[in-house]
């Protein structure tokens, strides 16, 4: 599996740091009303970036629009660190210039939220709640108590810290664009990506929202691997393998995979069990130096216990079981071949994309011109009417997507995506064990959406508390002081109410 990170820069609102497949139904199709148009010409399109100075994921974007010759525009930088949009101005244009760049984009800065959004027709938010040293807080702190966790963005106190942190800040730009641009579709790429986008709707219900996730790409990148190492059709991609996905955010399962026209159940369990202690990766990759990678003998497992593929990578699907499953420890984790990722890498690599941002937009360095792997220009694109798209998102559970998931509960499953209209595939209810072991995490998402948009310290210990990773580890006295001391360390980047703790 690619072994890369996404990462965008800090978008804080300042406001709260100085105040507080045919079987489908029509989810979302937008129409004329008083605010304008449904969808601008494919060839002047307006979107709105927000957290528009990203070092890193930006640049795929960019190189994503640039490689594609139905769609231009403008592209609205908004980040509250300016010269980090104005340095991505810079090396957007460059990029746009290029002979080799069908796509032609203009890209702008904007001097406010509003200014990025009027007249959008998508708006894209990829942000970095708070900085490295809050990451740290939520990754490490609970080491003290013997809870590791391998990513720390979702689920587990890290996953709840950050998500206290950015349910404000999305609220926030949820109001803001029903005040603005209430027709545009929002592509979604923050974590954790479910409280996110629950939080969007929460503050505007006619939001067109969903949330994009590459994890089950990766899953079916490995599927298309294993058919190849098995039937010699080495040719075989992503693309060829059809799957029926359902579940949450990173703890995604498919009920059904095939491809060309082969049945991959039977064939990922035979390669299972010849291969279960090995595992699978890319040939010639080493899993323990590439600090985002593993050998996805986590998923062989959960086959193996569920009989359903799990479509995340491993480092995810650890932190949504129990603790002492996958994650009793780091050693734990090793023998499962999966990485723990120190919030130090992470910090070491801002400081080469710091240096890489500086030469892209002096032109000392070209911007990669590579096809991302990502679907959201593709997405833009079907939205646009040009062409038809099959992908999986995050949206409310509305249609019913997930017959066993309560409705407003945001769920990730395909849909089919056309001109202004996204419909969500009906992918049956979630089997019963697997049902089991996401119902804590569908409670806790209630639980900590009104933490962040509350302030409610008894929700977010609640959440807390009944997390798998957490549950029967520490005390109920631990897991408050954890909460605590967790919130102190967060605390510029939280509303006011919580510095009454």
């Amino acid at each position: 599996m690619k072994c890369y990170y996404i990462l965008a820069v800090s978008w804080y609102l300042i406001v709260y740091l100085t105040s507080l497949g045919d079987n489908t139904r029509d989810l979302h199709i937008s129409d004329k009303g008083e605010h304008g148009s449904m969808m601008s010409d494919p060839k002047h399109l307006r979107v709105a970036y927000i957290g528009g100075g990203s070092r890193g994921w930006a640049w795929k974007l960019m190189a994503d629009l640039a490689l594609e010759p139905g769609l231009s525009g403008v592209v609205s930088l908004y980040d509250i660190d300016r010269q980090a949009a104005e340095r991505n101005q810079i090396i957007g244009n460059k990029i746009s210039e290029r002979s080799d760049a069908p796509g032609k984009w203009r890209y702008e800065v904007a001097d406010t939220l509003s200014d990025a959004l009027t007249g959008a027709d998508f708006v894209i938010v990829s942000i970095l709640p708070g900085t490295f040293a809050e990451m740290t807080a939520d990754v490490h702190l609970p080491e003290r108590h013997g809870i590791y966790q391998s990513v720390g963005d979702t689920v587990g106190p890290g996953g709840i810290l950050r998500a206290l942190r950015t349910i404000p800040m999305y609220a926030e730009i949820g109001r803001a664009i029903g005040d603005y641009a209430p027709q545009a579709w929002v592509i979604s790429y923050t974590n954790p990506m479910t409280v996110c986008t629950k939080a969007l709707y929460h503050v505007f219900p006619g939001i067109k929202a969903f949330g994009c996730c590459h994890e089950v790409f990766g899953t079916r990148d490995v599927l298309a691997g294993i058919y190849a190492s098995v039937t010699g059709d080495g040719d075989a991609g992503r693309r060829d393998v059809d799957v029926n996905v359902l579940g949450i955010n990173h703890f995604t399962w498919f009920t059904s995979a095939s491809c060309r026209g082969t049945d991959l159940f039977p064939l990922y369990r035979e390669y299972i069990e010849t291969h279960y202690e090995e595992g699978y990766g890319e040939p010639g990759t080493d899993w323990t130096k590439c600090v985002f990678d593993s050998r996805n003998r986590v998923k062989f497992d959960l086959f193996l216990r569920y009989g359903c593929i799990a479509a995340a990578g491993d480092r995810h699907l650890a932190e949504f079981m129990p603790g002492d499953m996958y994650l009793k420890d780091p050693e734990t984790a090793h023998r499962w071949k999966f990485t723990l990722t120190p919030v130090s890498w992470r910090e070491e690599d801002l400081t080469e994309r710091l240096a890489m941002s500086d030469a892209l937009a002096a032109g000392k360095r070209d911007a990669e011109l590579v096809p991302s792997g990502e679907e959201g220009v593709m997405q833009m694109k079907a939205l646009s009417g040009l062409g038809r798209l099959v992908s999986n998102v995050n949206m409310p559970n509305r249609a019913r997507q997930i017959e066993n998931l309560p409705a407003d509960e945001v769920v990730e499953t395909n849909v089919v995506l056309e001109r202004d209209s996204v419909r969500p595939i009906q992918a049956g209810p979630l089997p019963e064990a697997i049902y089991e072991l996401s119902a804590p995490h569908v409670r806790n998402h209630e639980l900590i959406l009104r933490a962040g948009m509350h302030c409610d310290f008894g929700a977010a210990l609640e959440a807390l508390k009944g997390d798998p990773l957490v549950q029967g580890r520490i005390t109920e006295a631990e897991a408050e002081a954890l909460l605590r001391d967790m919130i102190r360390a967060t605390l510029m980047y939280l509303p006011k109410p919580w510095r009454n703790l």
